[in-house]
């Protein structure tokens, strides 16, 4: 059994960034080795999620809009009377979509739609810095 892990630096900005790793992830997977496993995108932090989607500008600015309807931006946080911090949201939309998936690998590659793209959301109301660690394992 192999076990190959590798961290991915992304950068947001102060709104909801959409971040496409499928790349990141099918690099991954050819450099382990791995031929049948599974690979697993983790993103520490309570204001990013994981998911797949097609990425696409319409669809991903239907997802936001989602978001926005499911916990707004402008709305009212017991988070944010507690610490003052404006970013109650961003706590909810990364509980809904959660903050890891696992994708089958087959044949050395990713098992991934035709319009599937594996997708790091960084929902926080101020720029910084995400780390996604990816870990590919099987043989």
């Amino acid at each position: 059994m192999t076990i190959y892990n590798q961290t991915v630096q992304l950068q947001g900005s102060a709104r909801t960034d959409i971040h496409d790793l499928t790349p990141a992830l099918a690099q991954a997977v050819a450099q382990s080795g791995v031929q049948a496993g599974s690979v697993l995108v983790f993103t520490p932090g309570s204001t990013a999620a994981v998911t797949t989607i097609e990425y696409e500008s319409g669809v991903l600015k239907d997802l936001e809009r989602l978001l926005e309807r499911l916990a707004p931006a402008r709305g009212d946080y017991e988070h944010n009377a507690r610490w003052g911090d404006g970013n109650g949201y961003s706590h909810l939309r990364a509980a809904l979509l959660g903050p890891s998936l696992t994708v089958p690998v087959a044949q050395g590659r990713p098992l991934l739609g035709a319009w599937q793209q594996v997708v790091v959301l960084d929902f926080d109301n101020r720029a910084r810095g995400r780390q996604v660690h990816i870990q590919v394992q099987g043989e």
